[in-house]
């Protein structure tokens, strides 16, 4: 994990480069894609949506007594907004839209004002830093 500083332009530049984002992408799908068919099952897509941390309260500290029946209702409806064509499982093309989709969010959200944020190393947000970075160097 790495502090680092970024804005809406940098997460829209990172997805608006087809070629930066496809590439990693391709390279996350490739990587939850457990047994190399091209598409993604509920149960090899479970380890990315538990680290969306949707019921993250305070700085990586879950809510505690959530019902386990109502957590596996929100990771399906999740699973179910990347899988478009709803026959259970996930290509890359519905990845990559959903994935394009969320990080176009955040940026909207984060407006153009810089937010220092803690990053994963693997995560779309810091390969988006990175690009950014790597232009600013000569």
């Amino acid at each position: 994990m790495s502090v680092e500083v970024l804005d809406g332009a940098t997460i829209r530049d990172f997805v608006e480069d087809e070629q930066a984002f496809n590439g990693f992408v391709d390279d996350h799908f490739a990587t939850l894609d457990v047994d190399h068919d091209g598409l993604l099952t509920y149960g090899e897509m479970m380890k990315e949506l538990m680290s969306l941390r949707v019921l993250e309260t305070h700085f990586g500290i879950d809510v505690v007594g959530t019902n386990p029946d109502e957590i596996a209702l929100i990771y399906r409806s999740l699973f179910v907004q990347f899988d478009h064509d709803r026959n259970g499982c996930v290509d890359i093309e519905e990845f990559r839209a959903e994935t394009k989709k969320m990080m176009l969010a955040m940026a909207n959200g984060m407006g153009f004002l810089p937010v220092q944020m803690v990053l994963e190393e693997d995560s779309p947000l810091k390969k988006a830093v990175e690009r950014e970075s790597a232009k600013l160097t000569p």
